[in-house]
């Protein structure tokens, strides 16, 4: 039993470097200001890890994927995704004291698997239901937990303490982790979090090359912007008008060259 749940995590966990790397995944930050940095001789070291990875295997194939797959069934595959998450993110916003989220999330969720076909187009949006965030990191700082030391982890990039755990509670509440289980559990959360990965990378290239080719210190940089988003979601959580952002959201097709 355990070497299953270890497996499913490595399943979950794979692709997730592809979403840390362009500023995507669960990352550190509270509304106080930017978080202190004890671990940072490893978190570098980290970080260039993941970089490696990336540069290697990771941003090569997406740039594969960009270049074979159409933009219109890119598009389809990152809402169809995003559907999936919706039962997350409504949970998580009851959670947050957000009926507004909460309402609108359903609707979107009921909206999109029907009409929008399975999710395969977000329907809603253009209803004026747009997505809501809504992970179990936010759900912990409106609980009133710390941040603690901000982290680069492995495949999962920046983080913080509260943040880790939200997302490791995210991997397995997000279907298809709560739906499909066993060997075909797996077989299909890895191919669900390879494809998004995949996606997220691909709609970031030029973004991340930006950022690393303008910043006279990578890390430092990635930090600043990643926990600059982060903030923006948290305040979010706390019914709080949202910040200006640097990075634009990957999620959102027009945010990419049309190719």
């Amino acid at each position: 039993m355990q070497g299953l749940r270890f497996a499913r995590w490595v399943s979950l966990a794979a692709p997730a470097v592809c979403i840390a790397l362009a500023g995507c995944a669960t990352l550190a930050a509270s509304d106080r200001g930017l978080s202190d940095d004890p671990l940072e001789p490893m978190n570098r070291v980290v970080l260039d890890t993941n970089t490696a990875l990336d540069n290697a295997f990771i941003k090569p194939m997406a740039e594969i994927y960009r270049q074979s797959v159409p933009l219109f069934v890119r598009d389809g595959i990152r809402s169809v995704i995003d559907n999936l998450a919706e039962p997350r993110i409504f949970v998580n916003d009851l959670l947050q004291g957000r009926p507004d989220g909460a309402e609108k999330t359903f609707v979107r969720f009921f909206l999109n698997t029907t009409i929008g076909v399975a999710g395969t187009s977000d329907f809603a949006t253009g209803q004026g239901f747009p997505k809501q965030s809504g992970d179990f990191g936010q759900t912990l700082y409106t609980w009133g937990f710390a941040d603690g030391p901000y982290l680069v982890l492995l495949l999962f990039g920046p983080s913080n303490l509260r943040d880790a755990l939200g997302l490791g509670v995210d991997l397995f509440t997000t279907p298809p982790a709560l739906v499909v289980t066993g060997h075909a559990g797996v077989v299909t959360n890895a191919v669900v979090g390879t494809v998004d990965g995949m996606d997220l990378r691909s709609r970031n290239i030029e973004s991340l090359d930006e950022i690393v080719a303008s910043a006279l210190d990578y890390y430092s940089n990635l930090k600043s912007i990643t926990q600059q988003r982060r903030r923006a979601q948290l305040r979010e959580a706390q019914g709080l008008k949202a910040e200006p952002q640097e990075l634009i959201d990957p999620g959102v097709p027009e945010a990419e060259p049309q190719r």
